[in-house]
């Protein structure tokens, strides 16, 4: 991974074999980000992704291994009880058009991934609302 911070838009390349939660999360902590804005396209062979079953308050996750490009990848960076906290979904195609998707659990990059964070002046904390089940912004 290496990546270059422009006044406030980081933007990073992932390599091959990088998982993308875990780069995230180091880049957010060298550049002390709190709140960001994050979108990224390439290229994974491996992903778990996520769904909120909101009657049941409880993810369920699936698993999809192949070679697949990157559709779409958005979400923030905030803290929790002022610490790193990464909320992403993530959409994959396959080499038929089929795109999976859901929450992102784990990622890994089979080619390179481009990323780009927008850093947001400020800090939003989450909490766990009790009555969805999940943890939201408190602002």
């Amino acid at each position: 991974m290496d990546y270059k911070r422009f006044d406030n838009t980081v933007i990073a390349r992932l390599d091959k074999g990088e998982e993308i939660l875990e780069q995230l999360e180091v880049i957010s902590r060298q550049e002390n980000i709190k709140l960001a804005s994050i979108s990224a396209l390439g290229a994974t062979n491996d992903i778990t992704v996520g769904v909120f079953r909101t009657g049941e308050k409880k993810y369920y996750a699936n698993h999809f291994t192949g070679d697949m490009e990157i559709v779409s990848l958005t979400g923030t960076v905030s803290t929790m009880d002022g610490k790193y906290y990464a909320h992403l979904h993530m959409s994959a195609g396959d080499e038929k058009g089929h795109v999976f998707g859901g929450h992102l659990n784990r990622a890994v990059i089979s080619a390179t991934c481009e990323m780009v964070i927008r850093i947001i002046d400020g800090q939003v904390d989450r909490e766990l609302n009790e009555a969805i089940g999940l943890n939201t912004f408190r602002f």
